[in-house]
């Protein structure tokens, strides 16, 4: 490896967090048209495609998102009328997350907009290389085992 050819090349976690840096800004331009952030659509997503409902704290693990982030955007989804917290039946001092209906819409309308703002952000790569990016990211976060600290978004 020739290190003064490598000297000026940039390092993954700085592409990485510029491309979603890059990314972010018009996502969540996309969603404040629908006065939520990007943090909400994530939130709103993972609850629209569940069969299962699931806890709070294992919304929050499953997500990325730490205990004190994820109740500061649930109590904005709530408010807003897109989310309601029902206590579980089998612990009531443990809380459930549920979309509502006026959820699911904001959640499908953002959703839109989120994938024309991915297409428009992968225009420079052809059909293939965008999804293999995608499957390479995946990779990634999958094989990492370690514990998430603080929150993704």
């Amino acid at each position: 490896m020739d290190v003064a050819a490598d000297a000026g090349r940039a390092g993954l976690n700085w592409l990485l967090h510029r491309a979603a840096q890059k990314l972010g800004a018009v996502a969540q331009e996309a969603a404040a048209r629908h006065g939520i952030t990007t943090r909400g659509q994530v939130v709103l997503t993972a609850l629209a495609g569940e069969e299962s409902r699931r806890t709070q704290l294992a919304l929050g693990q499953a997500l990325g998102l730490d205990k004190t982030t994820l109740t500061a955007e649930l109590d904005r989804l709530e408010r807003a009328g897109l989310v309601v917290r029902r206590p579980d039946p089998g612990d009531r001092r443990v809380r459930v997350p549920v979309i509502t209906d006026p959820g699911r819409a904001v959640q499908a309308d953002v959703e839109r907009l989120h994938l024309a703002v991915e297409r428009d952000f992968t225009a420079g790569l052809e059909p293939r290389e965008a999804d293999v990016l995608r499957e390479l990211l995946e990779r990634l976060i999958a094989s990492d085992h370690r514990a998430d600290t603080g929150s993704c978004l």
